[in-house]
């Protein structure tokens, strides 16, 4: 099985899914083969990826609700090693629809794990699931599926309060429903050196969850805010700005911590 990484903040415009996008591309231009799975109703990953609203008629509303497969709902995208399972406005009525299932918080890892869908046969090293900006039914079922969380965290003022609810929300799930779970790392973004707030937070950040934040800061940088609305990841679409260099070294950070979690395991 591949491994299944979270990018996940309950509080939005925060570079949740800008850091989903430039992962999964980083980790698919290293020859890892990954599949990048849009799990917000905004479908904002899909866009940034170059999927635009015509391609999204199999969606991963379509996997979980109507049961159609993953050979059908999977799309390759433009970046070489890089699939998709997109997102559109039909997910946004998902949690009305399974009111009723006692199971609804396992239906994303029942259906990855279902020996019939053939998902080894993608050989796929990693799935990256971008969840929505709320602890809602969808961000559970990815923390239940999960085997870690990457939780990019804005440096600016409420961030640290709100990154403590989201943590207590992870303690509870792993009691009751994914023991192994765990952060892999926090990383700081919209970074501003200049900005002495922003090294407050980062210090207190810091402090309190110690080597759990990346060393790699990604800044504010406008190449990382143009970039999607020509679907690609900053990575591709300036490789050599200051926010393409970040989520690069942030990139090598991520293996070199996933590296250290097999030594552990092994």
């Amino acid at each position: 099985m591949p491994r299944i990484i979270s990018v996940i903040n309950q509080k939005g415009g925060v570079g949740k899914t800008t850091t989903a996008i430039n992962l999964a591309a980083g980790l698919a231009l290293k020859n890892y083969k990954v599949l990048l799975i849009d799990l917000d109703p905004q479908g904002n990953a899909s866009t940034g990826v170059g999927i635009s609203q015509s391609e999204r008629d199999k969606s991963i509303y379509d996997l979980l609700i109507k049961k159609d497969s993953f050979a059908e709902c999977i799309k390759k995208t433009k970046i070489e090693n890089l699939s998709i399972i997109s997102a559109n406005a039909d997910l946004s009525g998902l949690e009305t629809e399974v009111a009723n299932n006692s199971q609804k918080a396992f239906l994303l890892k029942n259906i990855i794990e279902d020996p019939t869908n053939n998902l080894e046969k993608e050989k796929f090293s990693y799935i990256i699931i971008d969840c929505p900006p709320s602890l809602s039914l969808l961000t559970i079922m990815s923390l239940v599926v999960s085997h870690s969380l990457v939780v990019p965290l804005q440096t600016e003022f409420f961030a640290l309060e709100g990154l403590s609810q989201l943590v207590k929300t992870i303690d509870r799930i792993k009691i009751n429903l994914n023991p192994n779970l765990q952060i892999q790392g926090i990383v700081l973004t919209m970074y501003d050196k200049r900005n002495k707030l922003c090294a407050d937070v980062e210090k207190e950040g810091r402090n309190f969850f110690g080597n759990k934040v990346y060393n790699t800061n990604i800044p504010r940088n406008v190449r990382i805010s143009e970039a999607p609305s020509f679907g690609m990841p900053v990575i591709l679409y300036d490789k050599y700005c200051a926010g393409s260099l970040a989520y690069n070294n942030f990139v090598d950070e991520f293996l070199s911590r996933e590296n250290l979690e097999e030594k552990k395991v092994a």
